[in-house]
């Protein structure tokens, strides 16, 4: 009895999809389409769609990782500090975010958006690879290929979304109208969702194609030796459905679509990596929108945006601005001008500004430590601070920076930069530098730092 209330349930459950096979979509066009003799290339075959999903199984928990540490730099338990802050159920665990190495950020943002645009060309192949797939019907024969089907959509869905929007950040195009940085980061999940539960479901059938060939062999095989691969034996629905039904002439190799791709990877690193690697090479970095100005001199380096844009030329540039320091609860309340600041102790230090676009710049930045402004408001052994900007309307104007931030030998309010003062654009009167953060946080035109104990931080 209970074998034959499996048996029925399997087959009440299957219906569905019997009907789906016997009703296809009308029209001749769409069943061509379905028939597979539209998808005519000989080199088209499981192994070779493999061979892409064998990078890209590499490749994207890259990104993947490094987008998530990313948002963690933005430091998201501290309120206002992240777009989007309040992400219920789906917050990462909060961390400190380190002050140290310097380069952190830098080396972790510029991998993640130099890294997204080289995959390009190889997300592109590995979708044309499978596009019969995409056209297969019914779409599913069984639970298990139907929950494939789910998760692909998941996964391509999410890939392309992540991938276009980002670009389109980098060339501050935001044609959407919607939210970036909140899409972004939900559209991640969900790729993540179906990055996961299809590498689980298809990395048997990867493992299978690939052992079908040789690379090194493929490598060595010019068009006029190369040959279709066969249908698997036995018959693997998983795989067959890639192997085309009437292949028509060969008219580049295997190896060939991979000299392609790697082509395109590479050239797409030279027009972009330039502004994430020195300053000395930004000009080849063709594809960063702002990457590659800034001007001459001394400041002559990039900025997201201008004092102008902000707003903030009149308060900025007021002769009477004072900064405003206080301690726990605004006791202590002092303020500097800016002759008073520089009269204070000062340091110098090297310290990168990194874009979440992937671009980034190492100046040479003079200013007072956070530590000693600390001291200043009566805070000896500081831990968090908040910074307030002139800014007025950014999600960014106020910004809490952690204890570890705060005490880092090389966490500057900025007076002065490259030996001369900050120019309007690039923050003056005053401006954060600090170590291994999200370039937002180096907050321009600064109005105010309260500063929080240490103990009661932790507390």
């Amino acid at each position: 009895m209970a074998v034959r209330e499996r048996s029925g349930g399997t087959r009440a459950s299957q219906r569905p999809l019997q009907w789906l096979a016997a009703h296809p979509p009308p029209g001749r066009p769409t069943r061509w389409l379905l028939s597979g003799r539209a998808w005519r290339s000989p080199i088209r075959g499981p192994w070779l769609t493999s061979m892409f999903g064998l990078v890209l199984l590499f490749a994207l928990p890259v990104l993947i990782l490094t987008g998530l540490f990313s948002y963690l730099a933005y430091q998201p338990q501290f309120a206002g500090n992240a777009q989007p802050g309040d992400v219920g159920w789906l917050h990462l665990p909060y961390v400190s975010w380190p002050a140290s190495p310097s380069w952190l950020y830098r080396l972790n943002q510029g991998t993640h958006v130099v890294g997204g645009i080289v995959l390009i060309p190889l997300v592109l192949a590995k979708l044309w690879s499978v596009v019969p797939k995409l056209f297969a019907w019914p779409p599913a024969v069984s639970l298990t290929q139907l929950l494939e089907r789910i998760s692909l959509i998941m996964l391509v869905g999410g890939i392309l979304f992540e991938m276009i929007t980002g670009v389109l950040n980098i060339q501050y195009d935001y044609v959407f109208g919607f939210d970036f940085y909140t899409a972004h980061y939900y559209g991640a999940w969900v790729f993540i969702a179906g990055f996961l539960t299809h590498t689980v479901l298809k990395v048997p059938v990867m493992i299978r194609a690939l052992r079908t060939r040789s690379l090194a062999l493929e490598l060595r095989t010019p068009p006029s030796r190369t040959r279709p691969e066969l249908p698997a034996a036995p018959p693997d629905p998983e795989a067959d459905g890639l192997v085309p039904v009437a292949p028509g002439p060969v008219t580049v190799s295997r190896r060939g679509a991979f000299a392609l791709v790697a082509s395109g990877s590479a050239l797409l690193f030279l027009l972009t990596a330039g502004a994430s690697i020195s300053d000395r090479v930004r000009a080849t970095a063709l594809f960063s929108a702002r990457g590659r100005t800034g001007g001459s001199g001394p400041t002559g380096f990039p900025v997201n945006k201008t004092a102008e844009s902000a707003g903030v030329t009149d308060a900025a540039s007021d002769p009477g601005w004072q900064l405003q320091l206080s301690g726990p609860g605004g006791a202590a309340a002092v303020s500097f001008s800016r002759d008073q600041l520089l009269a204070m102790p000062q340091h110098t230090a090297d310290v990168p500004i990194a874009c979440v676009e992937g671009w980034s710049t190492v100046q040479r930045w003079t200013g007072v430590r956070l530590a000693d402004l600390a001291r200043a408001a009566g805070v000896a052994a500081p831990g968090t601070a908040v910074v307030r900007s002139l800014q007025q309307g950014s999600p960014y104007s106020r910004v809490t920076l952690n204890g570890d931030q705060v005490r880092a030998g090389d966490s500057l309010l900025a007076l002065m930069v490259n030996g001369v003062p900050l120019s309007m654009d690039h923050g003056f009167p005053a401006r954060m530098v600090v170590p291994a953060i999200p370039g937002v946080h180096a907050t321009k035109w600064v109005s105010s730092i309260s500063f929080a104990a240490a103990a009661e931080q932790s507390a």
